[in-house]
């Protein structure tokens, strides 16, 4: 399983790589789209794993409303 620190080191890596493919390479933008799109996809499960790891039991723990939580974890998951 992977850690978080390892999680970002990738999306890193990732960008580092679309980074060099802009600079590169003007002629394979699909290349570019894909790299964007796991970029994407990897910082979308980096941030559910936080959410789930730290956000929502730290937010469980606050002494708030109900009504106020709700609205806290329906603007989270926009």
């Amino acid at each position: 399983m992977k850690t978080n620190e390892q999680r970002i080191n990738n999306i890193i890596g990732q960008l580092n790589g679309i980074k060099h493919l802009l600079t590169a390479s003007k002629d394979d933008c699909f290349e570019v789209v894909t790299q964007l799109k796991a970029a994407r996809a990897a910082l979308d499960a980096l941030l559910v794993k936080v959410l789930s790891d730290e956000a929502l039991p730290c937010l469980s723990r606050q002494p708030v409303k109900q009504a106020k939580l709700n609205k806290i974890l329906k603007e989270i998951v926009k």
